[in-house]
């Protein structure tokens, strides 16, 4: 099982030229529709401020039955913010989300840059802790290929005209996220004697609303059924996440990996991507 997330809302990466914010998702949108996959989005509110066009965004991906949870208002880092100044980020981010999900649960949080303040376990927990007060679960990530990191480089060698460049990029991709997904299920078989149902990272750009329905046929050839977070969420490894007041596990599945003494299987290498159509 693999539960499809989107980090980013309403505004990822550079706009390449001739596209809109709406476009970007209304093929995500169509690509997960299509493919019978649920999905969740995370917002960052201040997008709305930076970019007012890409609001219906949000109405469509809720039209579709789509869920959003709560990404923080400002993307900012956990290490650059006092404890503060965290729920902050999440208070203001908080009427945005109630306004589109209604009597939906949106106490979902997924941490910025994956920064779970994992470098002073004190205050990891104690975060843990205020995000369970305020009726928060944790969406953790259990498989992730990088796929931010292409955005930007596909707006610039769309800019360039550079259909060789982009056709890398999609072989590129296309392996890593196949490679990921063989990866994750080793270390989950490693760890647990069996496969968890995992959550996958994702954005809403540019390069990953082309890729999509690729990105979703291949894990269909893979053997892969398409769950919800919620019902990935009912698995016993996601206990801690769901209750963040528990103590935290080791983050992820290399963390828990490293945790055991377990050797991680090589992960692909990423294609110099920041010179590419420069």
């Amino acid at each position: 099982m693999i539960a499809f997330t989107f980090d980013d809302l309403t505004a990822h990466a550079p706009l390449p030229e001739g596209q809109s914010r709406v476009g970007i998702a209304e093929q995500i949108i169509a690509a997960l529709k299509a493919g019978g996959a649920p999905a969740m989005g995370f917002v960052n509110g201040v997008q709305l401020e930076r970019e007012p066009a890409s609001a219906p965004v949000l109405d469509k991906w809720r039209a579709a039955g789509l869920t959003l949870g709560n990404h923080g208002w400002s993307h900012a880092n956990l290490d650059q913010l006092s404890d503060a100044q965290f729920l902050d980020e999440l208070a203001k981010n908080e009427p945005i989300l109630k306004a589109r999900m209604g009597a939906a649960d949106w106490r979902w949080f997924r941490y910025p840059f994956l920064s779970e303040g994992a470098a002073d376990p004190g205050r990891r927990a104690r975060i843990r802790k205020l995000l369970a007060g305020r009726g928060y679960k944790v969406a953790t990530v259990t498989m992730d290929f990088s796929d931010w990191a292409y955005n930007g480089a596909y707006a610039r060698c769309l800019a360039r005209g550079d259909e060789d460049a982009i056709l890398k990029m999609e072989h590129a991709w296309l392996g890593a996220a196949s490679v990921q997904a063989d990866r994750a299920r080793a270390m989950s078989h490693a760890l647990y004697g069996r496969d968890i149902p995992y959550v996958l990272l994702l954005h809403l750009g540019a390069f990953d609303a082309r890729m999509m329905p690729r990105l979703v046929a291949l894990y269909r050839e893979k053997g892969y059924r398409f769950v919800s977070v919620e019902a990935a969420g009912r698995d016993p490894y996601y206990a801690p996440e769901i209750d963040p007041a528990l103590p935290p596990q080791p983050q992820g599945l290399d963390g828990a990996m490293a945790a055991r003494g377990l050797k991680a299987p090589q992960a692909p290498a990423l294609l110099p991507l920041e010179t590419m159509c420069r």
